[in-house]
């Protein structure tokens, strides 16, 4: 009988310890490795993925009117992007045809549906979607690629604020755009390369774009103070 005791004593015990250990391991969260996974279109696919950024400021003068209240006008009223038509979708939203344009041997006719939030200091821009026009494989491209870009814009005073070479008022663009596309499995260029030439190619228009950008709103601000006839986001 005192060795059944003992028998049933360590089975017991030895219950006890598995519960225990399940009980720990079912407590202590499981390790995850981050990743990221290309848009649900792209995946299955050789991917390249394509980026840059800019960060420019513009002097300016305040004339009559102050360059704050300008700043924070409704989306509709600024009149600052380059296309050949606008159309006005809502409040903040609208769709801007580009005209044609040359990329990677391409004739392509893009149409940008953007949305323009204003805060305290100056709209936020961002890409919602991207579609191609034009030629048949311009727009068989649509399913082999993704966009998205965001422009933030403010008015700052230079002396009031760090990391600014500007001694007064200025406006500033912080903008970032990134490009995922496909790369077809019969292109032998390396994805390494597409990723860095693409880059290299969209960090050239962002150098010239963004500063372009802040000439046309300092330009805009100044008809507006005149209260010269401006074409709009409105009037698309």
């Amino acid at each position: 009988m005192p060795r059944i005791s003992r028998i049933s004593r360590i089975s017991r015990t030895s219950q006890t310890t598995t519960r225990t250990q399940r009980t720990r391991a079912e407590a202590t969260p499981t390790p995850t490795r981050s990743t990221t996974s290309a848009p649900e279109p792209l995946k299955n696919h050789r991917v390249a993925v394509l980026s840059a950024s800019k960060s420019a400021v513009y002097p300016i003068v305040e004339l009559d009117k102050p360059i704050g209240t300008y700043m924070t006008l409704p989306a509709s009223q600024y009149s600052v992007l380059d296309a050949q038509r606008i159309e006005r979708i809502d409040e903040t939203s609208f769709k801007c045809y580009v005209g044609g344009i040359s990329f990677l041997n391409f004739r392509v006719e893009p149409v940008l549906t953007l949305s323009v939030i204003v805060g305290e200091r100056g709209p936020t821009v961002r890409l919602l979607e991207t579609t191609l026009e034009g030629s048949k494989a311009a727009i068989e491209a649509n399913s082999k690629f993704t966009a998205t870009m965001t422009n933030e814009v403010a008015w700052r005073d230079g002396r009031e604020s760090r990391g600014i070479d500007v001694d007064g008022l200025c406006i500033a663009s912080d903008t970032s755009l990134t490009v995922t596309l496909q790369v077809p499995r019969w292109f032998v260029v390396p994805v390494s390369v597409v990723e860095s030439s693409g880059s290299k190619i969209m960090q050239k228009i962002l150098d010239v774009s963004v500063p372009k950008f802040l000439s046309q709103l300092n330009t805009d601000y100044a008809k507006w103070c005149a209260g010269d006839v401006r074409d709009t986001m409105d009037d698309g």
